[in-house]
């Protein structure tokens, strides 16, 4: 049993008989009363995300969970297949459990599976990913003066905000926490 108050992002716990990840987290301490902590959280098996507000000194089941490393390969239709790099294992994860994350897996790309109890659960990926751009729209003369942005497709279908500079076929590097460019390789 843990403290609720030691709850932070990314940790994982079992309530009510599911297992939860926690995606975000506030302590918020009123005048008067307990402290609430403010936490959404991430359904492992179903993928659903939930708002769970808890009392300060509430408790909540931690469980162990084993980390190893994994490739990614292929999908096939909802399916996500990755593959044990020591044991050449092959778990596949559906598109509901990966939620926002399979927009960041290209083929052959390493990270780190998480399991309970031989269940896997979730993946870890890399902070950020290398992508190839694949449609960009044309820079507009005279806007480069303002630092302005434009709006690009990366291989893997990826959207994201770009300086008027990159252009198709350009390698960029994207961080997989935000979602945004953080440099042209």
């Amino acid at each position: 049993m843990i403290d609720v108050n030691e709850l932070r992002k990314g940790v994982t716990f079992t309530m009510d008989g599911e297992l939860y990840k926690v995606l975000e987290y506030q302590h918020h301490k009123p005048g008067r009363g307990k402290a609430t902590i403010r936490t959404t959280l991430r359904n492992l098996r179903t993928g659903a995300t939930i708002q769970k507000n808890f009392i300060s000194g509430d408790r909540v089941d931690d469980i162990r969970i084993e980390r190893r490393g994994v490739q990614y390969l292929y999908t096939d239709g909802d399916l996500y297949y990755f593959m044990d790099t020591e044991t050449y294992d092959q778990t596949p994860l559906s598109a509901a459990v990966l939620g926002n994350q399979a927009i960041y897996l290209k083929e052959g790309m390493e990270l780190m599976l998480s399991t309970h109890e031989g269940e896997p659960l979730d993946i870890e990926l890399p902070t950020t990913v290398q992508m190839k751009v694949v449609k960009a729209e044309p820079a507009i003369a005279g806007n480069t003066a303002t630092g302005a942005l434009k709006k690009v497709t990366l291989e893997t279908g990826l959207k994201v905000q770009v300086p008027l500079f990159i252009e198709e076929g350009d390698t960029l590097r994207v961080d997989t926490r935000t979602g945004e460019y953080v440099t042209r390789v």
